[in-house]
């Protein structure tokens, strides 16, 4: 075991450092453009969450890998009102649609609470829910809101974060 230990470590250092970035930077590339659908993957930006660019797109959408602090998969591709939502949602700052705006996330996630958008964990009264393959869509007027199930067991399309300015609607798109 020794021997395969020491061979194992004269492989990383002698590996360049670029190409060890390199490797993790395809990674990174791959995972988050896992969160788009096909048709966009080649016209996306990615960035990492350094906020270096792993690809340059054409269009308004930025995807990102699944976060550092997260275990498990929850990549993201994010149009323009989403980014908006998303700096306001990380800074805890109040937030109003622009306009209706749309989220992939079509590797699923590790999880969430679906009342309390800080939630870091499951609780016994958290509503905690491990979403599939899904898109996001946010609105303008939280009123538009008001016909739809909070209910994310439903069968459908629910509002996560109902009464908060980070609520939106959580579209399950699994083929099963």
């Amino acid at each position: 075991m020794n021997t395969a230990k020491s061979l194992l470590t004269a492989l990383v250092l002698i590996t360049p450092a670029t190409q060890v970035a390199s490797d993790d930077s395809s990674q990174l590339l791959n995972d988050a453009l896992s969160a788009a659908p096909a048709s966009l993957r080649d016209q996306v930006t990615v960035m990492d969450w350094d906020n270096n660019v792993l690809q340059e797109g054409s269009n308004n959408y930025v995807c990102f890998p699944t976060p550092p602090t997260l275990q498990g998969t929850a990549p993201m591709c994010l149009d323009g009102p989403w980014q908006k939502w998303a700096s306001a949602w990380m800074n805890k700052q109040p937030f109003t649609s622009p306009a209706l705006g749309i989220s992939y996330m079509l590797a699923g996630d590790e999880g969430a609470s679906n009342i309390d958008p800080y939630a870091e964990g499951k609780t016994d009264d958290n509503q905690w829910i491990k979403e599939g393959p899904h898109l996001m869509v946010i609105v303008p007027d939280p009123k538009d809101l008001d016909s739809l199930p909070t209910d994310p067991h439903n069968g459908g399309p629910y509002v996560m974060w109902k009464g908060t300015d980070y609520a939106h609607i959580m579209v399950p798109v699994s083929a099963e």
